[in-house]
Parts: structure tokens; sequence; C-alpha cells
């Protein structure tokens, strides 16, 4: 097989029988929810988010993410002091430790012994032959408040009881927008850099990385890096954007790059990647395929 039939295989999504074992996974947590009594009067949104929702998931990184979206209240942040009008104090019964507390319950009758929820923040369904892991995240509404406008988000609450706001509609969005503007291309460009990623981890070429964070390197990329007329080519242009554009660690020669949502900066304080990590992995795979 020479490259460029390489390359495009690896931008396909995950196979039939694994996008089954997702839906399944999907369907059946959606199953448990709607039949927890508990939630019989309690408005919810349950949603798949992620890799997953967004079709850039590739076979190594195959869970399923579903958000339990209490909407019964809603969390609200603003910019600036005065931004947002504050209303009334939520007195009802649904709290974070309730939440969690029931969305376990749940999860737990209709997956018994399958259930792992000893991590900080989502509830894990683990995986058979007809199923694939998937993170079960409680959360809430979330608004932040910006003068006249407003972004609408989710937040969720961790075991110490901290919290972190996502916003997955707009990463889908964003994710669609840019996927039709490039002629379906940068989705499978976000999936190709996921599966160079992947291989070089498996091969001790290259620590392993986030799937996320390999998404918005391709996200930041210009459409036109997926203009070019052969894989080979739209990969080379998006690693030497990459590299020539994440020097050093100032802020990013091309400006502040974001996360797909575009709600946050992708490099900022305590987060899982640096812009070093970006252009190491330019390089690396420029290596990997021995380009000149």
């Amino acid at each position: 097989m020479n490259l460029e039939d390489k390359l495009s295989g690896w931008t396909g999504p995950s196979s039939n029988t694994e996008q089954e074992k997702q839906d399944r996974t999907e369907r059946m947590i959606r199953q448990a929810i709607d039949a927890h009594e508990p939630f019989n009067n309690c408005s919810l949104k349950v949603f798949a988010k992620g890799s997953y929702a967004n079709n850039t998931n590739v076979r190594s990184d195959s869970d399923v993410d579903i958000a339990v979206e209490c909407t019964e209240c809603q969390y609200w942040e603003e910019h600036e002091k005065g931004d947002h009008l504050p209303s009334g104090a939520y007195e009802g019964i649904w709290t974070p430790e309730k939440l969690r507390a029931e969305v376990l319950s749940a999860i737990n009758k209709k997956f018994p012994g399958e259930v792992d929820s000893s991590g900080s923040t989502a509830i894990q369904v683990n995986s058979n032959s007809a199923r694939v892991d998937a993170d079960v995240v409680p959360c809430f509404s979330y608004r932040y408040y910006m003068g006249h406008e407003s972004r609408d988000g989710t937040m969720l609450f961790k075991a110490d009881g901290s919290s972190i706001v996502n916003y997955p509609i707009q990463q889908k969005e964003n994710g669609i927008a840019k996927n039709n503007r490039t002629g379906y291309a940068y989705k499978k460009g976000a999936r190709l850099l996921k599966r160079i990623e992947n291989a070089m981890a498996q091969n001790g070429t290259f620590r392993e990385m986030p799937s996320f964070f390999m998404e918005c390197l391709a996200y930041n990329c210009p459409d036109s890096a997926f203009a070019h007329p052969t894989w080979t080519e739209r990969l080379q242009a998006m690693l030497i954007y990459i590299f020539n554009n994440l020097q050093g660690d100032g802020e990013p020669v091309s400006g502040r790059w974001v996360e797909v949502n575009e709600c946050f900066f992708l490099f900022r304080n305590n987060q899982e990647w640096t812009r070093r990590d970006g252009r190491d992995f330019a390089k690396s795979a420029w290596d990997y395929f021995r380009f000149k």
C-alpha cells in the first residue's frame, strides 16, 4: 500500500460494527435515564458529546460521552458585574450531589456490576462484546453573560466540588461549519491526526496526547490547508502550519488558537497540553512519514 492510500484510509470514521456498538451504548444509557422514576418530574436533556457526537472519532478512541443535563435550574456567570440581573435563587431539590446520585443509581440498575463511579467527574460504563466504554456526565444548564450577549453551555461538578464549563453545542456547530467550508475534509483531517498520534504513541515514537487536542490542532489549521488534491499534501500543509505557528512559548504567530467551540483559548493555564506539544507532534509526524 502506498502512502496516499494509507493516509486516505486513516481519514475514515469507526467501522460500521464499531458504530453500531456506539449507537447501542448511547441508546441503552438513554433508556436507563428514561426508566428512572426519580427523574419523572425532572426536566433533563440527554445527548452525546465529544468525538463520537462530532464524527471525529477513530477506532482506538471509540468510547461514547453522554451528558445528562438537568435544566431545572441554570448556573450562570458574568464577564463583568452587572451583565446580568440576578433572579431568585433556585429552591428545588436538584443539587449536584443529588443529580449525580440519581444518575449513578439509574446506570447501576441498567448495567449492574459494569459501572465505575470512582472517577472525579464522569460515571464510566464498561464495555462488553456488544458495547463500547461510555462516560456519563451529570451536568446542569449554564449561561455566561457578556454585556447584551450570552453564551449557553453546561456546568458539571467534580467530586471535590469544583466545576467545569463545557460548550458542546458550539463545538458541534463549528465543526460542521468548517467541515462544510473545506468540502468535508476537516473532519477527515482531524481523524487522520488522531490516527497518526495513536500510531506514534503505540510504537513509542511520540508521547500519548489527548484526542481532543488533535481535533483542535486540525481545527486551527486554515481552510486552505484542506484544499490540496491529495491527503499527502493536506497532511504536509497541516503539519507545516502547526509547527511554524507554534514556535516559542508566547502567543502563536497566527494569533491565539481556540478550542473547536471557540469559547476557550486552546493554550491557557493548567491545560493538559502546551504549544511545545503541538509543534513536537508536528515534527514527529513529519519525521514518521519521512517527508522531505
